[in-house]
């Protein structure tokens, strides 16, 4: 059995993945010798770089170590990766990044959160509370959380929060001791093939959980009832107040409030009055509820919690503003608050929720949805769902298709999207295509971007664009 006492160096293929960089800053944190691959320079590579960590983005033997203890990839990176072949030809010890995050929480107490939309949101949100709280934790997050920066932190509390992703299944190396179920849907069918196959794998982590452990999962779930596994608690978005028969621990009496929702989590017998979550999306208010019902199984304190949602400031790309800012037409007549959010929604129940939370925050304003479909076969799956949610904007710009780890697929585009769409409400342009026309534009009022791919290299470009044009 791998002892990480033993292990000195560390070498990372596919370091700048967000799972990955959170156990290179835990290696490194160590005190192991840390460096690694990744195709391609971003932030997030190069703050790993100014912490000390080596990185480079060549696929060559010859740059990575030979001397190397142990060697961690992810499913992302292609199986003919030549680097990964040299190891494997020489017989390295090599693990997935999920059999590492199996060992180092091998001997922790563990809250581990898995769901096809939401982890990322609600892990954090654990994460943070228990942090902001002074309970302590050691947080593996699948997002930089904007309160500090990063995606990974380090106590002396021998606790783990742990983004427990279903892809590949990773998430069944894992042994919770409280686990959260967000969603089941049909996602990653290049991995499952089946709708059913996602829900089964879900059910399988439920069963990890350990003895004496905890299950919470969204209500109303589909094949909830299927899920097993430790004493089982039920989260939701209430209807008014707190009613027998909806879920364990509601949300109810929300309310907006200067672009904040206010509300209060209810149970049978206890009540988390006055809680404020300065982060935008109604749903966001349902992954409060999960992260604040952990909070109570904890025994952190009503204050501490409802201190620590308000001072909670969101993940990067999950329901982010960019921009919230006055601007005048072209008239020079005032026009209100521009809005710009980014998000890395990907899928089309994310986007529905992304584009209805933002309406309902902003109502009556333009909404322009700019939308980067992420892998072949998902837009393949799910482009009548696609189509249907973005359908809830005013327009939408489609961008190409971003492969990651997949092929081309002959006669899948992003068109295909756009023609399933209202006629007329959908272009598909480049990315060089687009700043044109945003440059030129003069009716945006609610601006949107969204998608897992490299859209977020856009980000900041748009962003320059509306503050010119429109400040």
């Amino acid at each position: 059995m791998l002892e990480l006492k033993d292990i000195k160096k560390i070498y990372f293929i596919g370091i700048g993945g967000i799972g990955m960089s959170a156990l290179a800053r835990y290696f490194k944190g160590q005190g192991k010798e840390v460096s690694g691959y990744d195709k391609t320079s971003t932030i997030l590579t190069r703050q790993l770089e100014s912490e000390g960590i080596p990185v480079h983005y060549e696929d060559d033997p010859g740059q990575a170590p030979k001397d190397a203890d142990l060697v961690v990839y992810t499913p992302a990176v292609p199986k003919d990766h030549k680097e990964l072949l040299y190891y494997q030809q020489h017989s390295y010890t090599i693990l997935k990044r999920s059999d590492v995050l199996g060992v180092i929480t091998r001997s922790s107490f563990n809250i581990c959160v898995a769901g096809t939309h939401g982890k990322t949101t609600i892990t954090t949100m654990i994460a943070h509370i228990l942090r902001h709280s002074g309970y302590g934790c050691n947080a593996f997050l699948g997002g930089i959380a904007v309160n500090y920066n990063s995606n990974f932190w380090s106590d002396k509390r021998n606790v783990c929060v742990v983004e427990a992703d279903e892809y590949d299944r990773s998430f069944l190396k894992l042994s919770p001791d409280i686990a959260v179920i967000t969603a089941m849907d049909a996602d990653h069918l290049d991995i499952y093939g089946t709708a059913g196959e996602v829900e089964q794998a879900f059910i399988d982590f439920s069963g990890k959980i350990k003895p004496g452990g905890v299950l919470l999962s969204k209500w109303g779930l589909k094949r909830g009832d299927d899920l097993k596994g430790g004493r089982h608690l039920t989260y939701g978005l209430g209807e008014g107040q707190y009613r027998t028969g909806a879920a364990d621990f509601c949300s109810t009496a929300v309310t907006i409030r200067d672009g904040s929702y206010h509300f209060r989590v209810e149970s049978k017998d206890w009540t988390l009055d006055d809680v404020v979550l300065n982060m935008g999306g109604l749903h966001n208010v349902e992954n409060a509820t999960a992260a604040i019902t952990v909070a109570h199984q904890l025994d952190i304190e009503d204050d501490k919690i409802r201190a620590a949602v308000e001072a909670f400031r969101g993940v990067k790309r999950r329901f982010e503003y960019i921009l919230r800012a006055p601007f005048k037409w072209s008239t020079g007549q005032p026009g209100g608050e521009l809005v710009y959010i980014d998000d890395y929604a990907h899928h089309p129940e994310e986007l529905r929720a992304l584009i209805s939370g933002a309406r309902g925050l902003f109502p009556g304003r333009k909404c322009t949805v700019i939308f980067q479909p992420h892998l072949f076969t998902r837009t393949r799956d799910f482009v009548e769902g696609f189509a249907e949610s973005l359908d809830l904007a005013d327009e939408v710009f489609l961008l190409p298709i971003y492969p990651a780890r997949e092929l081309p697929i002959e006669g899948v585009t992003s068109q295909l999207i756009a023609d399933r769409m209202t006629p007329g409400k959908a272009a598909v342009v480049d990315k060089e295509e687009l700043l044109k026309i945003l440059e030129n534009k003069q009716d945006m009022e609610l601006v949107i971007t969204a998608g897992a791919g490299d859209i977020d290299a856009l980000v900041e470009p748009i962003r320059k664009i509306l503050e010119k044009e429109y400040k």
